[in-house]
């Protein structure tokens, strides 16, 4: 029998209702109960009173949309950016510097409170940054739109594949804060920009670089004008199969340290330099290594804290999955003529401690995991063996996680303070200090 399909009706849109947000969550959003529900509600801050719209319901929780802010608080500032609400950028310009890092902080104590059971926490004072033209590295997308005949370029939406195009970013550093206007003239003057995918930009201490990358081979005279457009930047190209060449080599300064790092644009390094450098600077006030004590640093990427580390300690390991990141930390201690340092390519899931660098007598442990935290490392290695424990996360969920085992094993939690790496957005990067109890 012939199957007849009917078109589903349009889902009606759900009722506006009324919320008194009482606290924020860890990603930003404005928390508040709805018959018996809890309703998280984007762009809203604590205490106030707003209108919204169901935008998703389950069994315990709804997310919705905030159409009106009735009674408003008195940390909500005008959004600087007129790209704010598409743009999956900065998601809480609409609240205070010091309001966002005081929301943060409640987040953290919750959080703590519900996965570590620590309800007092040794607060230090937060690592903060400039508001603006922070942010030395990014990256814009790049789409060729076939109805349009024209190439999109610029920031994913919130929670979207769609391109947001954009005229200018105020949290980039300069020039890279109106780059996207000449960017735009040239993506729609040359025929094969419809060629590049994404565009990366990065500002080093000796160049800005902008790098494309291409699914299929840009002409010489394209590569050209691009690079002669964009005068006061050195322009790479990756087509995904050959070697970036770089002349020369990216590279950031530690100048507190005396130390030079190299680094390419496919290696991960802090966006916001001051933050990174006061990050750095905190670590090793924190620490108070002595000059006999040796360091285990997991996750050392291109050795942004080995290095600094490794000039106050006996001797330093590092450990990190990415090749090209060992090599260039490798790199790094040799241009920097430092010695008392090792670094090493471990899949960090394996068995640590079966690994031929891994020694018994390491002293301090310091752990800069991605977002997924470190619970497979805390979870295999001997912590017992460590006198400290330095924590640098960018996920305040898995951090609270960790914390647990740490303090399980007889650590006890000394000093928390929140950096701010990314101003007027929900990521909450925290940097945390366990000492080893004595019986």
């Amino acid at each position: 029998m012939a199957q007849i399909f009917r078109a589903k009706k349009a889902a009606k849109p759900s009722k506006q209702i009324e919320l008194n947000i009482e606290s924020m969550d860890h990603q930003g959003r404005g928390v508040a109960r709805h018959e018996g529900k809890v309703c998280f509600v984007a762009g809203a801050l604590t205490g106030e009173r707003v209108r919204a719209q169901v935008v998703q319901a389950k069994s315990k929780l709804l997310e919705a949309k905030m159409t009106k802010v009735l009674n408003t608080s008195k940390e909500r500032v005008k959004p600087f950016c007129p790209h704010y609400q598409q743009c999956g950028g900065c998601s809480l310009q609409h609240q205070s510097v010091d309001g966002q890092l005081n929301e943060k902080q409640h987040a953290v104590e919750k959080l703590f409170a519900r996965f570590a059971n620590i309800k007092h926490l040794p607060w230090q004072a937060p690592i903060t940054s400039m508001p603006l033209h922070y942010r030395r590295a990014a990256r814009l997308a790049c789409i060729y739109d076939k109805q349009s005949k024209s190439v999109k370029l610029g920031f994913r939406a919130s929670q979207s594949k769609q391109i947001i195009e954009i005229a200018q970013c105020d949290v980039l550093v300069s020039p890279f804060d109106r780059i996207v206007n000449t960017l735009n003239a040239l993506a729609q003057s040359l025929s094969e920009f419809r060629l590049i995918s994404h565009i990366q930009l990065c500002q080093a201490d000796n160049h800005n670089y902008v790098l494309c990358r291409h699914t299929k081979p840009l002409s010489a005279s394209t590569r050209e004008t691009l690079q002669n457009e964009l005068e006061n930047c050195q322009v790479l190209f990756d087509d995904g199969e050959t070697p970036v060449v770089y002349s020369p080599m990216p590279y950031y300064h530690l100048g507190e340290f005396g130390l030079t790092l190299e680094f390419k644009l496919n290696n991960f390094i802090q966006v916001n330099q001051s933050v990174n450098e006061a990050m750095l600077r905190q670590a090793t006030d924190w620490l108070q290594l002595s000059n006999d004590e040796s360091v285990l640093d997991l996750f050392c990427g291109v050795g942004n804290f080995s290095l600094v580390l490794a000039k106050q300690a006996k001797n330093v390991i590092g450990v990190e999955g990415e090749a090209q990141s060992v090599a260039m930390a490798q790199q790094n201690a040799q241009t920097n003529q430092i010695s008392n340092v090792q670094f090493h390519c471990f899949d960090l899931t394996q068995s640590i401690t079966e690994a031929a660098w891994f020694d018994a007598n390491l002293d301090v442990l310091v752990l800069d995991p991605s977002r997924p935290g470190a619970l497979e490392v805390l979870q295999q290695l001997p912590l017992t063996q460590f006198t400290r424990i330095l924590y640098v996360s960018c996920d305040p969920v898995t951090l609270a996680r960790d914390a647990l085992v740490i303090a399980q094993a007889g650590f006890e939690l000394e000093k928390l303070g929140l950096m701010n790496m990314f101003v007027h957005t929900g990521h909450i990067e925290t940097m945390a200090l366990f000492k080893k109890q004595c019986k």
